[in-house]
Parts: structure tokens; C-alpha cells; sequence
């Protein structure tokens, strides 16, 4: 059973992440998901295999933790995320950078 802060890094909780994001709906979305990031290259799609999604409604957004990147995008009306650029490997910068 996955628990509330499960996935974020270290010092991380989700009440952490709506703070930094003024967001308090963002929340860990579950991993049984299609996740995507465009190829400009290819004009393409490459699937992803994250470790970690959070969604912020407030923003109509998503971040998604894949090793130590964190891609950001937006969560589609089917469930997928579609992402277009990796933000970098600290949280707390990605999420100013919303």
C-alpha cells in the first residue's frame, strides 16, 4: 500500500509540496498512467517510466520524477501526462519554476 509521502525526495512531504507550490490540491497521483515526453528531434513521443507524479490543479500541471529528473507537463483528460522538457533535479526549483 502506497503511503501519503511515498515517492517524494527526502525532507519532502506532500503538505511541503502545496506549500511551495500554492496549490492545496496538488496531491501524488498514482503511477498506472501513460506518461510521454515530446521528441522535437523525431516530432515524436517517448514513453516514460516515472517514479514519482505530482499533479497541481490549481496550475493544470503535472511534475514527473523519472531517476533524478523531474519533467514537467500537464495531465490530460484520459489520465495520461504529457511532458515537454526536463526542469532539473531539485524539487523545490522545478516548483518556483511552475
Amino acid at each position: 500500500m502506497r503511503r501519503v509521502n511515498d515517492g517524494l525526495p527526502d525532507g519532502w512531504t506532500i503538505e511541503r509540496v502545496r506549500r511551495a507550490a500554492d496549490d492545496p490540491e496538488a496531491t501524488l497521483l498514482t503511477l498506472d498512467r501513460q506518461v510521454v515526453v515530446e521528441d522535437r528531434d523525431r516530432r515524436d513521443h517517448v514513453s516514460l517510466r516515472p517514479d514519482t507524479i505530482l499533479g497541481f490543479p490549481a496550475f493544470n500541471l503535472s511534475l514527473v520524477r523519472v531517476g533524478d529528473d523531474w519533467y514537467m507537463g500537464q495531465l490530460e483528460t484520459d489520465g495520461s501526462v504529457l511532458c515537454w522538457a526536463i526542469y532539473g533535479t531539485d524539487l523545490g526549483a522545478v516548483i518556483r519554476g511552475m
